[in-house]
Protein backbone atom coordinates (compact mmCIF):
# COMPACT_ATOMS: atom_id res chain seq x y z
CA UNK A 1 0.00 0.00 0.00
CA UNK A 2 1.33 3.50 -0.82
CA UNK A 3 2.74 5.15 2.31
CA UNK A 4 0.65 8.31 1.85
CA UNK A 5 -2.58 6.30 1.72
CA UNK A 6 -1.55 4.24 4.72
CA UNK A 7 -0.76 7.28 6.86
CA UNK A 8 -3.93 9.07 5.72
CA UNK A 9 -5.99 6.00 6.58
CA UNK A 10 -4.38 5.69 10.02
CA UNK A 11 -4.89 9.37 10.82
CA UNK A 12 -8.55 9.24 9.76
CA UNK A 13 -9.15 6.14 11.88
CA UNK A 14 -7.31 7.60 14.87
CA UNK A 15 -9.06 10.96 14.77
CA UNK A 16 -12.57 9.67 14.10
CA UNK A 17 -12.68 6.50 16.26
CA UNK A 18 -13.56 8.25 19.51
CA UNK A 19 -15.15 11.42 18.15
CA UNK A 20 -18.91 10.95 17.55
CA UNK A 21 -18.55 11.20 13.77
CA UNK A 22 -18.07 7.52 12.74
CA UNK A 23 -14.68 6.06 11.92
CA UNK A 24 -16.15 3.20 9.85
CA UNK A 25 -18.10 5.67 7.74
CA UNK A 26 -14.99 7.70 6.97
CA UNK A 27 -12.92 4.59 6.19
CA UNK A 28 -15.55 3.41 3.70
CA UNK A 29 -15.84 6.88 2.15
CA UNK A 30 -12.09 7.21 1.59
CA UNK A 31 -11.84 4.75 -1.34
CA UNK A 32 -15.33 5.63 -2.60
CA UNK A 33 -14.66 9.36 -2.90
CA UNK A 34 -10.95 9.34 -3.79
CA UNK A 35 -10.67 6.33 -6.06
CA UNK A 36 -8.00 4.80 -3.80
CA UNK A 37 -7.90 1.03 -3.55
CA UNK A 38 -9.70 -0.45 -0.57
CA UNK A 39 -7.22 -0.88 2.27
CA UNK A 40 -8.28 -4.43 3.10
CA UNK A 41 -9.33 -6.14 6.29
CA UNK A 42 -5.83 -6.60 7.73
CA UNK A 43 -5.10 -2.85 7.71
CA UNK A 44 -8.53 -2.13 9.17
CA UNK A 45 -7.78 -4.45 12.07
CA UNK A 46 -4.30 -2.97 12.56
CA UNK A 47 -5.47 0.64 12.83
CA UNK A 48 -8.27 -0.41 15.18
CA UNK A 49 -5.69 -2.07 17.42
CA UNK A 50 -3.77 1.22 17.40
CA UNK A 51 -6.83 3.09 18.64
CA UNK A 52 -7.46 0.34 21.20
CA UNK A 53 -3.99 0.90 22.65
CA UNK A 54 -4.71 4.64 22.83
CA UNK A 55 -7.93 4.30 24.82
CA UNK A 56 -6.35 1.76 27.18
CA UNK A 57 -3.46 4.13 27.86
CA UNK A 58 -5.70 7.18 28.33
CA UNK A 59 -8.04 5.39 30.75
CA UNK A 60 -5.39 3.15 32.28
CA UNK A 61 -6.53 3.79 35.86
CA UNK A 62 -10.05 2.57 34.98
CA UNK A 63 -8.70 -0.33 32.93
CA UNK A 64 -6.57 -1.42 35.87
CA UNK A 65 -9.62 -1.23 38.14
CA UNK A 66 -11.58 -3.37 35.69
CA UNK A 67 -8.81 -5.95 35.48
CA UNK A 68 -8.76 -6.21 39.25
CA UNK A 69 -12.51 -6.56 39.07
CA UNK A 70 -12.14 -9.61 36.82
CA UNK A 71 -10.07 -11.22 39.56
CA UNK A 72 -12.76 -10.30 42.11
CA UNK A 73 -15.43 -11.88 39.92
CA UNK A 74 -13.30 -15.01 39.70
CA UNK A 75 -13.38 -15.19 43.48
CA UNK A 76 -17.16 -14.76 43.50
CA UNK A 77 -17.16 -11.11 44.58
CA UNK A 78 -19.45 -8.68 42.79
CA UNK A 79 -19.52 -5.87 45.34
CA UNK A 80 -16.24 -4.12 44.48
CA UNK A 81 -16.05 -1.12 42.10
CA UNK A 82 -13.79 -3.10 39.77
CA UNK A 83 -16.13 -6.09 39.67
CA UNK A 84 -19.11 -3.86 38.88
CA UNK A 85 -17.16 -2.12 36.10
CA UNK A 86 -15.91 -5.38 34.57
CA UNK A 87 -19.36 -6.96 34.74
CA UNK A 88 -20.99 -3.87 33.26
CA UNK A 89 -18.56 -3.75 30.34
CA UNK A 90 -19.07 -7.46 29.72
CA UNK A 91 -22.85 -7.12 29.68
CA UNK A 92 -22.66 -4.07 27.41
CA UNK A 93 -20.57 -6.02 24.89
CA UNK A 94 -22.84 -9.05 24.53
CA UNK A 95 -25.53 -7.47 22.27
CA UNK A 96 -23.08 -6.05 19.72
CA UNK A 97 -21.13 -9.33 19.50
CA UNK A 98 -24.31 -11.29 18.79
CA UNK A 99 -25.63 -8.74 16.30
CA UNK A 100 -22.24 -8.47 14.61
CA UNK A 101 -22.00 -12.22 14.15
CA UNK A 102 -25.49 -12.34 12.65
CA UNK A 103 -24.70 -9.57 10.16
CA UNK A 104 -21.40 -11.20 9.20
CA UNK A 105 -22.80 -14.71 8.76
CA UNK A 106 -25.73 -13.45 6.67
CA UNK A 107 -23.56 -11.15 4.56
CA UNK A 108 -25.69 -8.14 5.41
CA UNK A 109 -22.66 -6.25 6.76
CA UNK A 110 -21.16 -6.04 3.27
CA UNK A 111 -24.41 -4.68 1.83
CA UNK A 112 -24.41 -1.85 4.37
CA UNK A 113 -21.06 -0.45 3.19
CA UNK A 114 -22.56 2.15 0.86
CA UNK A 115 -22.48 5.93 0.57
CA UNK A 116 -26.29 6.06 0.75
CA UNK A 117 -26.36 4.25 4.11
CA UNK A 118 -23.58 6.44 5.48
CA UNK A 119 -25.32 9.61 4.34
CA UNK A 120 -28.58 8.75 6.09
CA UNK A 121 -26.99 7.43 9.28
CA UNK A 122 -24.57 10.37 9.49
CA UNK A 123 -27.46 12.81 9.17
CA UNK A 124 -30.12 11.01 11.22
CA UNK A 125 -28.03 9.92 14.16
CA UNK A 126 -26.28 13.27 14.22
CA UNK A 127 -29.64 14.96 14.80
CA UNK A 128 -30.50 12.33 17.42
CA UNK A 129 -27.23 13.06 19.25
CA UNK A 130 -28.10 16.77 19.29
CA UNK A 131 -31.59 16.00 20.66
CA UNK A 132 -30.22 13.76 23.41
CA UNK A 133 -27.55 16.29 24.32
CA UNK A 134 -30.03 19.15 24.54
CA UNK A 135 -32.89 17.32 26.28
CA UNK A 136 -31.04 14.78 28.43
CA UNK A 137 -30.53 15.57 32.08
CA UNK A 138 -27.02 15.73 33.54
CA UNK A 139 -27.57 14.13 36.92
CA UNK A 140 -25.65 10.84 36.72
CA UNK A 141 -21.96 9.97 36.79
CA UNK A 142 -20.12 6.75 35.98
CA UNK A 143 -20.54 5.68 39.62
CA UNK A 144 -24.31 5.44 39.01
CA UNK A 145 -23.91 2.96 36.12
CA UNK A 146 -26.08 -0.09 36.78
CA UNK A 147 -26.00 -3.46 35.05
CA UNK A 148 -29.41 -2.72 33.55
CA UNK A 149 -28.15 0.53 32.07
CA UNK A 150 -25.04 -1.26 30.82
CA UNK A 151 -27.26 -3.64 28.87
CA UNK A 152 -29.32 -0.74 27.48
CA UNK A 153 -26.17 1.05 26.35
CA UNK A 154 -25.06 -2.25 24.80
CA UNK A 155 -28.28 -2.28 22.76
CA UNK A 156 -27.59 1.29 21.66
CA UNK A 157 -24.10 0.14 20.64
CA UNK A 158 -25.50 -2.46 18.22
CA UNK A 159 -26.91 0.35 16.08
CA UNK A 160 -23.30 1.35 15.31
CA UNK A 161 -23.03 -1.75 13.11
CA UNK A 162 -24.66 0.47 10.49
CA UNK A 163 -21.73 2.41 8.96
CA UNK A 164 -21.95 6.15 9.58
CA UNK A 165 -23.73 5.78 12.91
CA UNK A 166 -20.59 6.13 15.09
CA UNK A 167 -20.11 3.69 17.96
CA UNK A 168 -19.02 6.43 20.34
CA UNK A 169 -21.76 8.76 19.13
CA UNK A 170 -24.64 6.32 19.59
CA UNK A 171 -23.38 5.21 23.03
CA UNK A 172 -23.08 8.85 24.09
CA UNK A 173 -26.59 9.44 22.75
CA UNK A 174 -27.93 6.59 24.87
CA UNK A 175 -26.00 7.80 27.90
CA UNK A 176 -27.31 11.35 27.57
CA UNK A 177 -30.90 10.07 27.25
CA UNK A 178 -30.30 8.14 30.50
CA UNK A 179 -29.24 11.32 32.26
CA UNK A 180 -25.45 10.97 32.32
CA UNK A 181 -23.27 14.06 32.11
CA UNK A 182 -21.52 14.72 28.82
CA UNK A 183 -18.14 13.78 30.27
CA UNK A 184 -19.33 10.57 31.91
CA UNK A 185 -21.47 9.48 28.95
CA UNK A 186 -18.37 9.88 26.77
CA UNK A 187 -16.15 8.08 29.28
CA UNK A 188 -18.49 5.10 29.52
CA UNK A 189 -18.63 4.99 25.73
CA UNK A 190 -14.84 4.93 25.51
CA UNK A 191 -14.52 2.19 28.12
CA UNK A 192 -17.15 0.16 26.26
CA UNK A 193 -14.99 0.38 23.14
CA UNK A 194 -12.24 -1.71 24.74
CA UNK A 195 -14.01 -5.09 24.93
CA UNK A 196 -15.91 -4.31 21.73
CA UNK A 197 -12.74 -3.75 19.68
CA UNK A 198 -11.17 -6.83 21.27
CA UNK A 199 -14.21 -8.94 20.42
CA UNK A 200 -14.22 -7.61 16.86
CA UNK A 201 -10.54 -8.47 16.50
CA UNK A 202 -11.16 -12.03 17.64
CA UNK A 203 -14.05 -12.47 15.20
CA UNK A 204 -11.92 -11.21 12.30
CA UNK A 205 -8.72 -13.02 13.28
CA UNK A 206 -9.31 -16.00 10.98
CA UNK A 207 -9.95 -13.76 7.95
CA UNK A 208 -6.88 -11.64 8.65
CA UNK A 209 -4.63 -14.68 9.10
CA UNK A 210 -5.23 -15.63 5.47
CA UNK A 211 -3.83 -12.27 4.31
CA UNK A 212 -0.72 -12.37 6.47
CA UNK A 213 2.66 -11.68 4.87
CA UNK A 214 5.70 -9.57 5.70
CA UNK A 215 4.57 -6.46 3.79
CA UNK A 216 1.08 -6.53 5.29
CA UNK A 217 2.64 -6.88 8.75
CA UNK A 218 4.89 -3.85 8.16
CA UNK A 219 2.02 -1.78 6.76
CA UNK A 220 -0.15 -2.83 9.69
CA UNK A 221 2.48 -1.82 12.22
CA UNK A 222 2.94 1.60 10.61
CA UNK A 223 -0.82 2.13 10.47
CA UNK A 224 -1.25 1.09 14.08
CA UNK A 225 1.42 3.52 15.28
CA UNK A 226 -0.03 6.51 13.44
CA UNK A 227 -3.59 5.56 14.48
CA UNK A 228 -2.43 5.31 18.10
CA UNK A 229 -0.94 8.80 18.09
CA UNK A 230 -3.91 10.40 16.34
CA UNK A 231 -6.45 8.63 18.57
CA UNK A 232 -4.66 9.59 21.77
CA UNK A 233 -4.53 13.26 20.73
CA UNK A 234 -8.17 13.34 19.58
CA UNK A 235 -9.38 11.55 22.71
CA UNK A 236 -7.51 13.87 25.05
CA UNK A 237 -8.79 16.95 23.21
CA UNK A 238 -12.43 15.83 23.19
CA UNK A 239 -12.50 14.87 26.87
CA UNK A 240 -10.96 18.23 27.77
CA UNK A 241 -13.37 20.21 25.59
CA UNK A 242 -16.39 18.44 27.06
CA UNK A 243 -15.79 20.39 30.27
CA UNK A 244 -17.07 23.49 28.47
CA UNK A 245 -18.32 22.57 24.98
CA UNK A 246 -21.38 20.55 23.95
CA UNK A 247 -21.56 17.97 21.16
CA UNK A 248 -23.08 20.55 18.78
CA UNK A 249 -19.90 21.08 16.69
CA UNK A 250 -19.79 17.35 15.93
CA UNK A 251 -23.50 17.39 15.09
CA UNK A 252 -23.02 20.27 12.64
CA UNK A 253 -20.21 18.36 10.94
CA UNK A 254 -22.34 15.20 10.73
CA UNK A 255 -25.35 17.02 9.31
CA UNK A 256 -23.30 18.84 6.68
CA UNK A 257 -21.45 15.68 5.65
CA UNK A 258 -24.59 13.53 5.61
CA UNK A 259 -26.59 16.08 3.62
CA UNK A 260 -23.69 16.53 1.19
CA UNK A 261 -23.38 12.79 0.63
CA UNK A 262 -27.10 12.38 0.00
CA UNK A 263 -27.13 15.35 -2.38
CA UNK A 264 -24.19 13.84 -4.26
CA UNK A 265 -25.79 10.37 -4.45
CA UNK A 266 -29.29 11.42 -5.48
CA UNK A 267 -28.26 14.04 -8.02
Amino acid sequence: MPMLQLILLALIQGITEFLPISSSGHLILLPNLTGMADQGLAIDVAVHLGTLAAVILYFWADVRTGLRGLADLGRGRRDTPGARLALGLGIATIPVVIAGMVLKLTGIDAQLRSVVVIGWTMLGFGILLWWADQKGAAIKTEADWTLGEAFKMGLWQTVALFPGTSRSGICITGGRFMGYTRHDAAKLSMLMSIPTILASGVLLAADVAGQANAQVAIDGLIGAVFAFGAALAALALMMRLLQSVSFTPYVIYRVLLGAGLLLWVYT
